[in-house]
């Protein structure tokens, strides 16, 4: 399994940005994925996961900001991220496992593209 994460970068407050997965070797359609992420000094956090039939979960943080999708005919997880703010600058990565497992055990993860917001 290979997950490979792009679309990070540095915006201002209130900026956008639009991750994206793509996930190889991995029964895509069987299978969960989300997002988390890491700031400095702080603990993973489990951002936006989305389940086999299509549900979509987001932490409080975020909801209302961001938005996860997918692609199915190409693989690839999206996590468009509107009125971003200091506070969602950390490392992002993408996940995924069989649903059965709890997201936050979830053995598979990419390596990360990293999100800086400036005030």
């Amino acid at each position: 399994v290979q997950l490979v994460e792009s679309g990070g970068g540095s915006v201002q407050t209130g900026g956008s940005l639009r991750l994206a997965c793509i996930a190889s070797g991995l029964a895509y359609t069987r299978n969960c994925m989300g997002w988390f992420r890491q700031g400095p000094g702080q603990e993973r956090e489990a951002v936006a996961h989305i389940t086999r039939d299509g549900s979509t979960f987001y932490a409080d943080s975020v909801k209302g900001r961001f938005t996860l999708s997918k692609d199915h005919a190409n693989n690839i997880l999206y996590l468009q991220m509107d009125s971003l703010k200091p506070e969602d600058t950390a490392m992002y990565y993408c996940a995924a496992d069989s649903c059965l497992i709890a997201h936050d055990r979830w053995r598979f993860r990419g390596q990360g593209t990293q999100v800086t917001v400036s005030s």
